[in-house]
């Protein structure tokens, strides 16, 4: 018997409140399936496919009810509470599942939906994480050049942005192109950039240099009328300043410039940028 899993198991003895069910061949183990589980007509020597968990007492107990994730499996659920030990999450049985505060990357909300993996925990219960990297797989079909889309369900100051593409396969967008207001739980798209040889995806928020110009020349064009047809920035000003007010490198952001340069919408000077 597996907790976590869907499988075949027999029923063996029938009592008033459900049945008794085995491995066949091992009745050694056995699972209860309450009655109110047990298919119309079933009988001794039958076999069911059942998902095990444990009920509120941590028994091991069967359902015939197939759950939104299996062990091991990533998915996305509604957050139906938050209460002092994590969230509980539902995944299409009676008891929900428990997502604990640790095995959060940020804090989740009623209402709301988040990506998660299905695991046991120390206790050998059955709970949910959003630390889903080691759930992810490395065989996608995807190449360079593709565009993909993907949940991003964790941010590291060193690494960027890691992304469950289609909520599957393995992907991180390095912090030389981690760009934006992106945050963790957001849905985005990217461009596959390389395919490590471990089959995991390298991605980027940006299209190639020459596609990517004129979408930044227009985001430098929007900055500007926010201030006015004259802002204090040039090709002088700082990296990090460039991204923090334009969401870009200072190289794509000096590619922008000259774009809008050749289509003769501004002027600059050493220290600042107008509008014509």
């Amino acid at each position: 018997m597996e907790l976590g899993k869907i499988q075949s198991l027999e029923i063996i003895k029938e009592v008033e409140f459900g049945v008794y069910l085995a491995d066949p061949g091992e009745a050694k183990e056995q699972v209860l399936l309450p009655k109110k589980q047990v298919p119309e007509g079933a009988r001794v020597g039958d076999e069911l496919e059942v998902f095990l968990y444990k009920d509120s007492q941590d028994r091991l107990i069967a359902t015939t009810t197939e759950p939104f994730v299996t062990l091991g499996g990533i998915v996305r659920l509604k957050v139906k509470e938050v209460t002092k030990i994590g969230a509980f999450l539902d995944w299409g049985l009676a008891k929900d599942l428990l997502l604990p505060f640790r095995q959060q990357t940020r804090k989740v909300q009623a209402g709301e939906e988040c990506l998660v993996a299905l695991y046991t925990d120390k206790s050998d219960r059955l709970c949910a994480t959003m630390n889903v990297y080691d759930y992810l797989s490395l065989d996608s079909p995807y190449r360079k050049d593709d565009h993909v889309k993907g949940t991003i369900y964790q941010i590291s100051e060193n690494f960027g942005a890691f992304v469950a593409v289609d909520d599957r396969w393995s992907g991180l967008i390095p912090k030389r192109e981690f760009y934006g207001e992106a945050k963790i739980g957001d849905m985005i798209e990217a461009r596959v950039t390389g395919v490590k040889s471990d089959g995991k995806l390298d991605l980027s928020l940006r299209e190639k240099a020459y596609l990517q110009s004129a979408q930044d020349a227009e985001r430098v064009m929007r900055v500007l009328e926010e201030y006015g047809g004259e802002m204090p920035f040039s090709d002088k000003t700082s990296p990090e300043v460039i991204k923090e007010k334009f969401s870009m490198s200072k190289n794509a952001f000096k590619r922008a410039v000259g774009h809008l340069l050749k289509e003769e919408r501004i002027d600059l000077s050493e220290d600042s940028i107008w509008k014509k």
